[in-house]
């Protein structure tokens, strides 16, 4: 590729792609070095800035006497290691097996077009997950049906709220009353030997545990802006969930301490 049509399309492909895989939950290290990677196999200069929301590309010839620039909306696609893993697939593919432009920008849309992980699985594997973390805190067996059923009601109003564009926020808050109004019926009807720890631990698939990573990743490789701003995302949502236990303590009418 020589022409400036062809190094426009590499900038809007290359901003498209750090864009998606950012959206999909990657830092921004692995996005700098994926998107880096494909570039040099297509034959230019490359530098990207990568913002809170968005993402600033720029690509050159390699006499840089022409360059290029495409800025992009970071991609509210939603997190997902499959789509994480597809993206990071196509750059290696693109270095390694010298894919063309052309069949990159086509793979490329048909992982755009990969359906998220099936609802119901996803679902299922959360209640599992979180009854398991019930017993790893010391739950009985009692405690961990009442939580996987409080998991499961929560994260499928999680899924509805969010399918239905509420704010995340609220959804958390939400998601979060709903699972500690249910658990707690263990609490206030003595049902099993350890309700507190089935209702302490009926929240914890909330904990935005991945923002938190990547929050500690970006700032190790000073990405400070963002590091700061996926904290505070964090930080904001974690606030959220325990609101919303702390209100369903409080209408039941349970003690705190």
């Amino acid at each position: 590729m020589s022409n400036d049509t062809d190094m426009q399309r590499t900038a809007a492909f290359l901003a498209d792609y750090a864009s998606l895989l950012l959206g999909s939950g990657a830092t921004c290290i692995r996005t700098e070095k994926n998107t880096r990677r494909m570039a040099s196999a297509f034959g230019y200069g490359f530098d990207i800035s990568i913002m809170p929301t968005h993402v600033y590309v720029w690509v050159w010839a390699e006499d840089e006497s022409r360059r290029d620039i495409a800025v992009r909306k970071t991609a509210d696609s939603g997190r997902s290691f499959h789509i994480n893993a597809l993206l990071s697939r196509l750059s290696w593919e693109v270095a390694d097996n010298h894919l063309d432009f052309q069949t990159a920008e086509s793979r490329f849309k048909i992982i755009c077009k990969t359906p998220p992980t099936g609802r119901t699985e996803v679902l299922l594997l959360t209640s599992l997950a979180n009854a398991s973390f019930c017993r790893l805190f010391g739950g009985d067996v009692t405690a961990m049906l009442i939580v996987f059923f409080s998991t499961l009601l929560g994260f499928r109003l999680k899924q509805i709220m969010l399918e239905e564009r509420f704010d995340v926020r609220l959804t958390f808050l939400c998601a979060s009353f709903f699972s500690a109004t249910f658990s707690a019926a263990g609490h206030i009807f003595g049902i099993g030997s350890t309700p507190e720890i089935a209702l302490g631990t009926s929240v914890l698939y909330l904990i935005p545990g991945v923002p938190y990573m990547n929050a500690v990743s970006d700032m190790l490789y000073c990405h400070y802006l963002c590091a700061f701003s996926r904290f505070m995302d964090a930080a904001i949502l974690t606030a959220c969930l325990s609101a919303g236990l702390c209100a369903g303590m409080l209408i039941l009418g349970m003690k705190w301490f």
